[in-house]
């Protein structure tokens, strides 16, 4: 195979990693409460905005703008959740939706007037430009970071769900509210707590994203989309799945690139369509039962 298309693969399981980043928090929320959230690709470009404001703000270089920044995206998730979104979860799936847009737009026309429409960027300094060399590739560090902080806070997040507490209490109100809330646990509290992880997780990917590429405050709904695509991909609710996900999609994105470069966005959205013909739930869905 030659070396251009090798390399476009490499390029795209790195870009998945990114996705897959993004795509976790959206992944997670879904699995505990079936909430799809709307605003999510916004939230990511929030906390690219604010790592730009402490990065700036502080002398900090960005991804120690993350000590800062995760903690207070979580705390906006927990508010967010407590405040907002509680009131609107029940079986009908639509208030949430029009309420997780109304934060989109809300959120988007706040950047707009804080931060103007220009392109930003956050300063990745040498790890933006620094490369390593496999088998006659060049790998940039930095899309080697992320995949691997994908691959990390995945595992993590597998973790706590399936060997904490707080997974079993995330699991617990997933499967039988009532019977959840009979038990003691506060259901509006561990919604709570879920949304400030999945923000926790927005964080890490806003800060990331805008290390790797320039934003403003219009392109959340495209990172939403990805979000959705890899999330879709892996099969609802499945976390590993969502890595894999965000990994085909950037391939498909990289090699459509390769054949023509307007066709980066396509490729991927046909491949996303192309498996959910085949296979409606995703490569992976989450059992049940």
């Amino acid at each position: 195979m030659h070396v251009d298309w090798i390399n476009s693969i490499i390029q795209g399981v790195l870009l998945g990693g990114l996705y897959a980043m993004i795509a976790a928090g959206l992944s997670l929320i879904f699995g505990v409460m079936r909430l799809v959230n709307i605003a999510h690709g916004d939230l990511i470009i929030l906390a690219a905005y604010l790592g730009l404001t402490v990065a700036s703000a502080l002398g900090l270089y960005p991804l120690t703008a993350l000590l800062i920044v995760v903690p207070v995206m979580a705390v906006i998730g927990y508010g967010l959740q407590r405040i907002v979104l509680n009131n609107t979860l029940s079986d009908d799936i639509l208030p949430p939706l029009l309420v997780t847009f109304g934060l989109s737009v809300i959120i988007q026309n706040g950047l707009l007037e804080i931060y103007s429409a220009d392109p930003q960027k956050l300063d990745a300094g040498q790890l933006g430009v620094a490369s390593t060399n496999v088998a006659g590739i060049s790998v940039g560090l930095l899309p080697l970071l992320m995949f691997v902080t994908a691959v990390v806070v995945i595992a993590g997040l597998q973790w706590i769900f399936y060997r904490t507490a707080l997974g079993r209490a995330f699991r617990a109100v997933s499967d039988n509210q009532d019977v959840a809330q009979l038990m003691g646990l506060n259901k509006r509290h561990v919604y709570g707590v879920a949304m400030a992880l999945s923000l926790a997780v927005v964080a890490l990917a806003g800060i990331f994203l805008g290390m790797r590429t320039s934003f403003d405050p219009s392109i959340g709904g495209g990172r939403l989309i990805f979000g959705f695509e890899a999330v879709i991909i892996g099969g609802l609710g499945n976390l590993w799945g969502t890595l894999v996900g965000g990994v085909i999609l950037g391939v498909a994105q990289n090699i459509g690139a390769q054949i023509n470069p307007g066709w980066q966005v396509l490729a991927g959205h046909v491949v996303f369509l192309f498996i959910l013909a085949v296979r409606p739930r995703g490569l992976f869905p989450r059992m049940t039962g």
